[in-house]
């Protein structure tokens, strides 16, 4: 029996492994695409989050969103 190098499957082995590479590329460019970009929020969304928490008085807060 000769084998062609490509073990028992032959080509179709081949293209199993080229399918699964690119499923893996697949899949993590899409991960990619649906992670946040930024990280922590936006600036209004932290300073509602502080005054929340009790860290901002209601006229610190106010002051800072003027500034925003």
């Amino acid at each position: 029996m000769v084998m062609s190098g490509f073990g028992v499957m032959g080509g179709l082995g081949v293209l199993i492994w080229i399918a699964l590479l690119g499923l893996i590329v697949w899949a993590i460019a899409s991960a990619a695409r649906s992670a946040p970009r930024v990280a922590g929020g936006s600036a209004r969304a932290i300073l509602d989050e502080r005054l929340a928490k009790g860290e901002l008085s209601v006229e610190e807060y106010r002051k800072l969103r003027a500034e925003i």
